[in-house]
This record gives C-alpha cells, sequence and structure tokens, in this order.
C-alpha cells in the first residue's frame, strides 16, 4: 500500500476486488461491472479553511492536494467512509448511528464495548463481579441474555424529536460484518432461547468476514424508533432530534470458541489470575474484534469493540 502524489492533477486510481478478478478469469465474456463504490479515507475537511488570506480559491486546496491511498483489494483495511449520493441540497444535518448503551441489557462493558462470553463455565464466572450477569456481557453460549442496540437517526438539539425522519434519510436496512470465526448474529434473547433466531449468512468473503443483510422485514433485529418525546432525557433514547430505527442484535459464540482454544491461542491474549485490568479475578484468554454496522440507505458506518472471553475450566 503507498500514497499517490495529488499536488497537481486529480487522480482516479481503481481496482477490482478479489471477486471481480475472479470473475475476469474466468475468460468467458461474461464480466461485467455493475457496482461500484466511492470513498474518501484519506481526506480530512477540517483542513478546509475559509479564512485563506488568497480568497475562496484556496479555502478547499489544501483538501484536494492531499495524497490518496493507492487502490488495494483487501476489503477489511480500505474503503471505511463510503460516499454516498444524496440528490436533495437544503440539509442541515445527516443521520448517524449511535451505539444505546442506557437500557437493561445492552449496557457497555468498562472495556468500552462488548464482551461476549462463549461457554457456559465463562457465562457463570462471577468473582469480583465478572463476566456472570454484568452490564455488557452477551451469554454467547447459551443465548438467554445480552445485546447490542444501535439506534439511528439525526443527532442534533435543534430539531425536536417530535418531527419524522425524512423518508430519504431513513435507515430501513443494515450490513453487519463479523469474523465468522468467532461467532454469529443472531436476534436479542427473548422469553425463551426458543425464540432466538439466527440471521442468515449473505455470504463470507476470502478474509473469512461474514456479511449480514438486515431489514425493517426482519422484525426480529429491526425495528421504527416510535419515541417522540421532546423531554430533555428521554427514557434510552441517544438520538436527540427526529428518530429513524433501532437496529438490535447479539452474538453467538462459535463451536470453536465454545470447544476450544485453538484461535484464543492463534488470534487472541491472556490474563493471569489477578493480573491488572483482568475483571474476572480469575485467569482468562480474550480476542478483541470489531463488529461493524453499516446503514445501507445512508452509507453511515459503526465499528462495536466486541471481546469473546473464555475462562479456562
Amino acid at each position: 500500500m503507498g500514497f499517490l502524489d495529488n499536488s497537481g492533477d486529480i487522480i482516479l486510481d481503481a481496482v477490482l476486488t478479489d471477486t471481480g478478478r475472479f470473475r475476469l478469469a474466468k475468460g468467458d465474456g461474461s464480466f461485467k461491472i455493475t457496482k461500484f463504490a466511492l470513498g474518501d479515507d484519506e481526506i480530512n475537511y477540517e483542513l478546509y479553511n475559509k479564512d485563506h488570506a488568497s480568497g475562496s480559491a484556496y479555502y478547499d486546496l489544501e483538501i484536494l492536494q492531499t495524497p490518496v491511498l493507492e487502490s488495494f483489494t483487501n476489503n477489511t483495511a480500505t474503503m471505511n467512509s463510503k460516499l454516498v449520493s444524496i440528490p436533495r441540497n437544503n440539509l442541515l444535518y445527516l443521520p448517524v448511528l449511535k451505539i444505546n448503551a442506557l437500557g437493561g441489557g445492552h449496557r457497555e462493558q468498562t472495556i468500552g464495548g462488548f464482551v461476549v462470553a462463549v461457554d457456559a463455565n465463562t457465562e457463570e464466572a462471577n468473582a469480583d463481579g465478572g463476566f456472570g450477569n454484568d452490564d455488557g456481557v452477551i451469554r454467547g453460549a447459551s443465548l438467554d441474555g445480552g445485546f447490542i442496540r444501535v439506534d439511528q437517526g439525526l443527532d442534533t438539539t435543534e430539531v425536536s424529536p417530535s418531527f419524522t425522519i425524512p423518508a430519504d434519510l431513513n435507515e430501513t436496512q443494515y450490513i453487519i460484518e463479523m469474523d465468522h470465526r468467532l461467532g454469529q448474529i443472531v436476534s436479542p434473547a427473548l422469553a425463551s432461547t426458543s425464540q432466538v433466531g439466527r440471521a442468515d449468512v449473505s455470504f463470507i468473503d476470502d478474509d473469512n468476514v461474514a456479511s449480514y443483510f438486515l431489514s425493517l422485514t426482519d422484525r426480529n433485529f429491526v425495528s421504527s424508533n416510535t419515541e417522540r418525546s421532546t423531554r430533555k432525557f428521554s427514557p434510552e433514547q441517544v438520538i436527540s432530534g427526529p428518530r429513524g430505527t433501532i437496529l438490535m442484535f447479539s452474538i453467538a459464540a462459535s463451536i470453536d470458541l465454545n470447544t476450544s482454544d485453538y484461535l484464543f491461542d492463534r488470534l487472541g491474549n491472556s490474563w493471569a489470575s489477578g493480573a491488572t485490568g483482568n475483571p474476572t479475578g480469575q485467569a482468562v484468554k480474550y480476542i478483541d474484534t470489531i463488529v461493524r454496522v453499516t446503514g445501507a440507505t445512508t452509507g453511515y458506518r459503526l465499528d462495536v469493540p466486541v471481546r469473546f472471553a473464555k475462562v479456562p475450566t
């Protein structure tokens, strides 16, 4: 990976994805580019200087001359900030996604994310307030507790939440990406495990990243946020302005994590009993990862930190 000089001309550097190369290599004439994406990962818009001494022609000069990333095909390391086109030019605020950690069952752990207990022994490890029923702990083996909630909408106090969010800014479908070796997306645990549904995997790429497409038709996962209260602190609300939809999901630990230490030893780390920062008071192995949530309509992306944890028997 490298940077391309952009000091003189506007440069477009494009490459095929791994899937595109595979289809091109078939050589049967069926290859056609039907989809593409644009991104601005390397651009810092704070460089826009409306006070430039040389006038308006120089306000964005530093941005236009920023070196751009050389194209590469690893989807886990590029295109983190995809561009989105909205035809209206009268927008003052754009919708965002925010983790809602205010309610029971979906509060974050002190690590700033969520912990998935991968087996029954870890779920019951309560020493010193560890991985039992604590806030932010997802019971990844029994699937009877803990989930992640993401709220969408206009996070501004300038527009009252009593207003309905415009249809073109309302996120009705989401893409969740996570390492398929570690777990699977499931619906939040309800009254019993018989009511927990597993989301269908849309595809798994060459990096073992599984993608799940969920929409308002998937009622176990996506729902409209009908709370329109104008009170300053609405119960369990993190979006200050007009609210769109809510995405809720849990994570089931993979059978590999549940029954073996192999991936913990290969990809993870470990805490000794009583080590600084160890919240369990016991020896524990863990793998830190990211679960990525992307709004398929607006393109907004949110990375949720998740730690898969296992207390050895």
